[in-house]
């Protein structure tokens, strides 16, 4: 129980801290650091990060920086494929399923290592009204939002990841918004993608285990940890971090699957 605390502490501490970082940990710290196979720590990984992801959320609602409308609409597009990405999820086998996920943290891990380069804010497609403070909804913004979510909610369900490490990046490529308000708009997008898959998967059959729920209950305390450091770390040693540690743990986990 006590390794169950120590990973889902970590697990929390991530997302809290990246916003994008639990979710593509959670399975990892499952598969190798307790010993679940890739589907039954699927749905653990997705109640876990669920969980810690909407206390991040009431956070950020509560100091007002969450665009909870678009959050909201993403979660709707997510909902919609989530089913698709939990039935590839039990028809594929688990070597595919690892390998696929180990090439998404590996080319992850490169992205984060890269700073983006900056866009316009006339080229891009979600920006904030000046005066109200508020997304535009044109029609390419919304199109745009959309297709984010649809890609998150895929993952969420093939994957037991939130999606978090895919909304980041989007958000920070096609809005003008704030770190601050990406990272609180993903946490409650990732709750609401992420519990909605957890419920499908559960519907499906699978069983949280006790130590499951000490894992899930320790991301939560992590989360809260994670959400009170966070403004005294600078993003870029963050994403550095994150970024050696997703390759080393998609490298330890390809050799489990493929040597061991």
């Amino acid at each position: 129980m006590l390794l169950a605390i120590i990973l889902g502490v970590l697990t929390g501490l991530s997302l809290g801290l990246t916003g994008a970082g639990g979710g593509i940990l959670a399975v990892p710290a499952l598969v190798l650091g307790m010993g679940y196979s890739m589907t039954a720590a699927t749905p653990v990984a997705l109640l876990a990060v669920g969980a810690a992801a909407l206390l991040g959320a009431l956070d950020g609602l509560y100091k007002h920086i969450v665009r909870y409308r678009a959050a909201m609409f993403m979660a709707v597009t997510g909902a919609l494929v989530t089913s698709l990405g939990v039935r590839i999820s039990h028809a594929l086998p688990e070597k595919v399923l690892v390998t696929l996920f180990v090439a998404i943290m590996l080319w992850i891990a490169t992205k984060m290592l890269r700073r983006p380069a900056a866009v316009p804010h006339s080229h891009t497609p979600c920006c904030l009204n000046p005066e109200t403070g508020r997304l535009r909804w044109t029609p390419v913004g919304t199109v745009t939002l959309a297709a984010i979510g649809a890609v998150a909610g895929l993952f969420s369900g093939m994957l037991g990841v939130g999606g978090g490490f895919l909304i980041v990046p989007a958000l920070k490529r096609f809005s003008d918004l704030s770190m601050h308000s990406i990272v609180a708009t993903s946490l409650m997008l990732i709750a609401l993608i992420s519990l909605s898959a957890s419920a499908m998967s559960l519907a499906h059959g699978a069983v949280i285990p006790v130590s499951g729920w000490v894992f899930v209950a320790a991301a939560m305390g992590g989360m809260v940890i994670g959400r009170q450091l966070a403004p005294h770390i600078p993003s870029t040693r963050l994403q550095q971090g994150f970024s050696i540690l997703t390759a080393v743990v998609a490298l330890s986990m390809l050799a489990r699957t493929y040597l061991f």
